[in-house]
């Protein structure tokens, strides 16, 4: 059981960070210019470009990432170490 929970913990976590990260930068720049995170404008102060998708957008799928990792965490500090039945303990002879 735990063996499903840890490998969907990190792959959680690792997809919304690399979709947060990778897939939406790459969108972004298929997208075209502005490669700025935040809206360009011209002298009077117009907005002239904003980026496709919103940095907040980005940070917040990099942030549940992270989130889910720090919850993943906080699960096996307090989930106990399960048993190994395969060890064997000696005891040395007198």
């Amino acid at each position: 059981m735990t063996d499903t929970i840890d490998t969907a913990a990190r792959a959680l976590s690792a997809g919304l960070m690399l979709f947060g990260i990778v897939v939406l930068g790459i969108v972004e720049i298929l997208a075209g210019e502005p490669y700025s995170p935040v809206p360009i404008t011209n002298e009077a102060g117009d907005v002239v470009a904003t980026p496709l998708i919103s940095p907040e957008i980005r940070t917040a799928f990099v942030l549940a990432g992270i989130a889910v990792l720090g919850l993943y965490a906080a699960y096996r500090l307090v989930t106990p170490l399960p048993e190994d039945d395969d060890v064997r303990h000696e005891t040395m002879a007198d």
